[in-house]
């Protein structure tokens, strides 16, 4: 499971011109579900989404996670973080999982997100979306499940 977080102090996904969620301050969160991952790299990255420390402390030092400074997450499935272009033109999305199993474990993420206390907005699963976000910082990191040490 690959993750980009970006940190916000807002963010809105909107399906068709209607705004489908929103929040202020907190993390966009843009996540794409590989074939063979499993609700165990779910929990991995609901958990580092969490808790890693990239918000500013009183110092202005990156000590402060999102549970520390009751943030949201605004969730965005992106089966195209998956995409290879190393051969050709043409990018393969051979990696990505099922559809079906990609979001049976999306919104694994979203409830265990849910589970540190945090709210959580959403995209709509498979939906041609625009996503609009302020990003602060700017901060941005990109997590893998693979290879991470559970």
């Amino acid at each position: 499971m690959k993750a980009v977080i970006q940190r916000v102090t807002r963010a809105s996904v909107h399906v068709e011109g209607k705004t489908v969620g929103q929040i202020e301050s907190g993390l966009l969160v843009l996540l794409g579900v590989a074939k063979g991952d499993g609700e165990t790299d779910g929990r991995y990255l609901a958990g580092k989404i969490c808790t890693l420390r990239i918000f500013p402390d009183e110092k202005g030092k990156m000590n402060r996670s999102l549970v520390d400074i009751e943030g949201s997450v605004l969730l965005v499935s992106q089966f195209t973080l998956l995409g290879k272009a190393a051969k050709g033109r043409r990018p393969s999305f051979d990696e990505a999982a099922p559809p079906d199993e990609a979001r049976r474990l999306y919104e694994l993420v979203v409830s265990a997100i849910r589970s540190h206390g945090t709210r959580v907005e959403t995209g709509v699963f498979g939906a041609h979306m625009q996503v609009e976000l302020f990003n602060d910082g700017p901060v941005t990191f990109v997590l893998d499940s693979r290879g991470a040490s559970q």
